[in-house]
């Protein structure tokens, strides 16, 4: 499972989706260009030590993520308040590449059209959106939640 950031613009939330792809067990992705200054050197400085267990890969630009994780056997999943699936109702699979737009506006056209699903978490009413990282650790537990079921089809969810 990976967990990419489409030109983020805040670099705490890329920090933040660094240690949530560090505890979840996951890969981050980060597609340049930046909305911060500091580029490679702010990242290693919000990561922690987070970075060792989950060194974030940078790229470019979209189309040197495509170029490197895009072949057709692995899915695009966008994570937008535009979705058309619940993530509740998603079979994740272990090569899935969940992708999240920038924190002031999301997903660019060309994103959304290279994604094989658009989910959405559900949320309270009235609620907008969650925090890019926040989503993102979101659909790593559920991933991961699954996961754990597929692997034991015995198990019961045990709550927190």
């Amino acid at each position: 499972m990976r967990l990419a950031l489409f030109e983020p613009d805040i670099p705490q939330n890329v920090g933040a989706a660094i240690r949530a792809a560090a505890c979840f067990g996951a890969h981050l992705d980060i597609i340049e260009p930046c909305g911060f200054a500091g580029g490679a050197r702010e990242i290693a400085r919000v990561a922690m030590d987070y970075r060792l267990m989950a060194p974030p890969r940078i790229h470019p630009d979209w189309t040197a993520f495509v170029d490197v994780y895009c072949d057709g056997a692995r899915r695009i999943i966008l994570l937008t308040t535009k979705g058309s699936t619940s993530l509740w109702d998603f079979a994740f699979r272990s090569d899935d590449m969940l992708v999240l737009g920038r924190e002031s506006s999301g997903a660019p056209d060309h994103v959304h059209a290279a994604a094989d699903a658009h989910l959405v978490i559900p949320m309270a009413d009235g609620a907008r959106s969650l925090n890019v990282a926040v989503a993102g650790a979101v659909a790593l537990a559920e991933a991961r939640r699954q996961f754990r079921l597929q692997a034991d089809e015995r198990s019961e969810p045990t709550g927190f």
